[in-house]
């Protein structure tokens, strides 16, 4: 029925949410903006360093140069829309996976159960038992200088799936005790049709909800790392780089175009994609949605 279709509860959640509304139009018209841009701006020509960039250092922002340019005289505004791409890419990369791995780790663990829900527990288990940032630091010292994809990788290897399966694992408990699910396993329907057709339908919700989560988390990890010294070597650039320009007293209070605006989009991405979370988190519970 269409009252029960998932993708029209969580549009009509976030419509009659008029801040969540705005944020997801704000995000995917920032989201659009990076990535057209982006193609269009040479990285090699941009993060090169020549006697003609230098000549052009910390300049103030200008018609010329609407966001500056930094110490070594590259175009702020071009480093801003590579480095949003960078990060947004790693983010997306490990959100997604991360969620891809997570939903079928803990769909397998809650509908079988049994020996199968005890193998990826223990699993689990010994991961949260494991100081993981500590690991991701080390890799990251072990393997630098990486790239975006690396680093990618590494971050969906060690963090990005495990809270998403023990979420997903839940659910999976919940569903697997429902009328519809004995039903389809009293007729002989495979399990893995009853998990695929029947059983995610109604985590469609959760797991949109559980997605924005962990995006907004890895871009802020990514920014946290970077702003360290860690992930990507600083000729590729990304948010956390730009923002790490606060580190230096007198650049933070005189020189502001250098950090503050890669600081006020990471603020408005995350506010967009906290906004956006929260409605469709009211969409996965029908007691706390607006209608």
């Amino acid at each position: 029925m269409e009252h029960h279709n998932p993708w029209k509860i969580m549009w009509r959640e976030i419509y009659n949410d008029k801040t969540a509304l705005v944020a997801l139009i704000l995000f995917v018209l920032i989201v659009a903006t990076i990535y057209i841009w982006a193609p269009f701006i040479d990285s090699g020509i941009i993060m090169r360093v020549d006697r003609a960039m230098l000549l052009n250092r910390r300049q103030p922002p200008s018609l010329q140069f609407p966001l500056g340019t930094d110490e070594a005289g590259r175009n702020m505004l071009h480093m801003l829309i590579l480095a949003a791409r960078n990060s947004l890419n790693i983010a997306f990369i490990v959100a997604i996976a991360g969620t891809f791995i997570g939903l079928i780790v803990g769909l397998l663990s809650g509908y079988y159960g049994g020996h199968v829900d005890n193998v990826l527990m223990r699993v689990m288990d010994f991961y949260a038992m494991v100081p993981i940032m500590m690991l991701v630091i080390l890799f990251l010292q072990l393997l630098s200088p990486i790239n975006v994809v690396t680093f990618s990788l590494l971050l969906i290897g060690l963090i990005s799936w495990q809270s998403t399966a023990r979420l997903m694992r839940i659910m999976a408990l919940r569903q697997g005790v429902m009328d519809y699910v004995s039903a389809s396993k009293t007729m002989g329907t495979p399990n893995i049709v009853i998990i695929f057709r029947e059983v995610l339908p109604n985590m469609f919700s959760i797991i949109s909800s559980n997605f924005t989560i962990t995006l907004a988390s890895f871009v802020g990890i990514e920014t946290g790392l970077a702003f360290l010294g860690l992930g990507l070597p600083f000729d590729v650039p990304s948010l956390g780089i730009l923002v790490a320009n606060a580190r230096i007293p007198y650049d933070m209070v005189n020189r502001m175009w250098l950090w503050l605006p890669a600081a006020l989009l990471i603020v408005v991405m995350m506010l967009c994609i906290n906004f956006v979370g929260q409605a469709l988190n009211r969409a996965a519970d029908a007691k706390k949605r607006l209608v």
